[in-house]
């Protein structure tokens, strides 16, 4: 049996979302010969992933990569789901990437000095790899969700698409970050009595003194804040998102809000007894610690504008009430009583690393990183929240990460010998 032709290259870059694309441009600006591999094709988890009135939750006018920015007539809206991909796509275009689509990745091991990367479509040999393959590969759904009856259909973010494909009846929705509220809310609109089980979760409203939120955490700086000056660095990586929706009438969607809807709010889901579904007390101080987050945040943003001469071009400090406590929320509920025929686990997601034959994933199957320099020489990582700053996680964040990443990637292939 004759074995497959090893294609040699510099650099493999695996992904080819705006992560991927980002340093395929900065290789290129380097000289820096590589591929892009991509499962699916071009911004394929944008395509695949996302449900069917999903929106952005930065503005468009934050929509930006290198040499590329949103140019159309609403700089103060929220890109549609097809806006994104056509966005990102126009860039690959633009950029010429070199990218290899449906081209799936099924091991990276090092050999060489350098790496060996396995596909369906062929093996290549490399000296350094960029990971950019997502930190929302796989939902993260909790164990005791085995133990839901049968007779309740479940789901996550990832096969949910829109009202329509649910059984008719009661859902309960589970996790109060952007997607569980956004989710709760279009299934209360679509006539469904919804539950959402809330946990620990950002509270943000979508405006501040009459600018978007978002200009204010951009303007002010929180969002440049490098990671290696964050406190701790674990936990603002694994927080829930902020609780925000992108709508034309930059829409405030908290709980208060959900609530005045009619969704009824429980507290976390702790477990499944005898059929019935758990809830943790405490809805109280896990509503306050929420409000003062949020307080803390918007002060900042207050100190900053004072500081700075730019009280007079925003409007003048809020106050926002605090986050309604039920006055009796429910403890369990029984699943076998048919109140509730969908449960929608909206508890988050988490990485896919299965194909990658390096021992740099620890306990909770994350990769080992210092500001996306993977602990292994010549692997690096791109697209991980607050992979190098606050606002890495977002489309507009991944430039300069990007441009950091790769330089430290040039550096070590000068030191081994140049590209």
């Amino acid at each position: 049996m004759r074995s497959r032709a090893i294609e040699s290259v510099t650099t493999i870059v695996i992904g080819a979302g705006h992560a991927g694309l980002a340093a395929s441009h900065f290789l290129d600006e380097r000289s820096i010969d590589h591929v892009v591999l991509e499962r699916g094709e071009v911004a394929n988890s944008w395509r695949r992933e996302r449900w069917d009135s999903f929106r952005l939750l930065t503005p468009n006018w934050q929509s930006r990569l290198p040499g590329h920015h949103y140019d159309g007539p609403d700089p103060d809206g929220y890109m549609t789901m097809g806006e994104v991909i056509a966005f990102i796509e126009r860039f690959a275009t633009l950029s010429r990437a070199p990218v290899r689509t449906g081209t799936t990745v099924t091991s990276v091991r090092r050999a060489d000095g350098g790496y060996h990367v396995t596909t369906d479509r062929g093996d290549y040999r490399c000296r350094t790899v960029v990971i950019a393959s997502g930190a929302c590969n796989l939902p993260s759904v909790p164990g005791f969700a085995g133990a839901v009856p049968g007779s309740v259909e479940q789901l996550t973010p990832f096969g949910y698409r829109g009202p329509d494909q649910l059984p008719d009846g009661g859902v309960l929705v589970v996790g109060a970050s952007a997607t569980g509220v956004q989710l709760a809310a279009e299934l209360r609109r679509s006539g469904r009595p919804v539950t959402l089980s809330v946990g620990e979760h950002v509270r943000m409203p979508r405006t501040y003194r009459g600018r978007d939120v978002l200009w204010w955490m951009d303007a002010s700086g929180v969002w440049d804040e490098p990671f290696d000056r964050i406190d701790d660095l674990t936990r603002a990586r694994r927080l829930p998102s902020p609780q925000l929706v992108g709508t034309p009438e930059r829409t405030t969607l908290d709980l208060n809000a959900l609530a005045s809807m009619g969704v009824e709010i429980v507290g976390r889901w702790a477990a499944v007894r005898d059929g019935r579904a758990l809830f943790s007390g405490g809805l109280r101080n896990v509503f306050s610690l929420a409000d003062l987050k949020m307080r803390r945040l918007l002060d900042t943003f207050d100190e900053w504008a004072r500081t700075h001469g730019r009280d007079a071009e925003v409007g003048p400090p809020e106050e926002f009430t605090a986050s309604r406590v039920p006055e009796r929320a429910r403890l369990q509920l029984d699943l076998r009583s048919g109140e509730i025929r969908t449960i929608v686990w909206a508890t988050g997601f988490r990485p896919d690393y299965g194909w990658l034959d390096v021992p740099v994933i620890d306990a909770k199957g994350l990769l080992r990183h210092e500001g996306g320099v993977v602990d292994s020489p010549g692997l690096y990582a791109l697209g991980l929240p607050v992979l190098r700053r606050r606002r890495s996680t977002f489309i507009h964040g991944v430039e300069a990460d990007a441009r950091e990443v790769i330089d430290h990637l040039a550096r070590h292939l000068a030191v081994r010998g140049g590209a």
